[in-house]
């Protein structure tokens, strides 16, 4: 966060300032059930797949980079929508059905099943993998780590909502530091899977 932090602060305002169009047109259709709110919250949703999941991903892959230490570039942050494209969203829809249909089993398997498949996006965007490898992937490269994941989201609760009283202003930090840090197990997690050879210089 130290050495990157105008990069990420970056990334985190391009991600705040897509959510706050879906979030009204959704907000609208909550509190007004006529025709056009109705078409709005439809875009909103729609917005939300279509645009809103290649964005998060994006994110997820200049943290990865940034992490790596490879060149920050914000044509990075979008993409998703050139890279892939058609499983970004394959993806996306799939996990969250996944996950909402483990919190319909009584909430316990939906926590599961999001940290099992926390790795997906990363998967997607950086091995190039269509939506069943990712999430089959991401559910095998877990194994062992689950309880870390899931202790990196319970202290993520904390995290947000220090930086929300911290006259709000301190959300963003906040956010920094929870995609970060997701990005940093997966990162970990893939050298211990796949460690880099090294290569010994011949003798002169």
């Amino acid at each position: 966060m130290k050495k990157y932090f105008l990069e990420l602060l970056l990334i985190i305002v391009i991600s705040i300032a897509v959510q706050i169009p879906v979030q009204l047109m959704m907000k609208g259709y909550e509190v007004d059930l006529s025709a056009g709110t109705i078409f709005l919250g439809l875009i909103g949703f729609a917005f939300s797949i279509l645009a809103g999941i290649p964005i998060t991903y994006g994110i997820d892959y200049v943290n990865l980079k940034l992490l790596r230490g490879e060149k920050f570039d914000v044509a990075d942050v979008f993409a998703g929508f050139k890279d892939n494209y058609l499983n970004v969203i394959l993806s996306g829809i799939l996990v969250g059905a996944i996950v909402i249909a483990g919190f319909i089993m009584l909430i316990i398997p939906g926590i599961i099943f999001a940290c099992k498949l926390v790795f997906v996006p990363y998967l997607v965007m950086d091995k190039k993998l269509d939506a069943v490898d990712a999430v089959k992937t991401s559910w095998d490269m877990t194994n062992g780590h689950s309880g870390t994941i899931f202790l990196m989201g319970l202290l993520a609760i904390p995290i947000f909502i220090l930086g929300f009283v911290s006259l709000i202003v301190g959300i963003i930090p906040a956010m920094i530091w929870i995609t970060a840090a997701f990005a940093a197990m997966y990162h970990a997690v893939d050298i211990k899977l796949n460690p880099v050879e090294e290569t010994t210089e011949p003798a002169n």
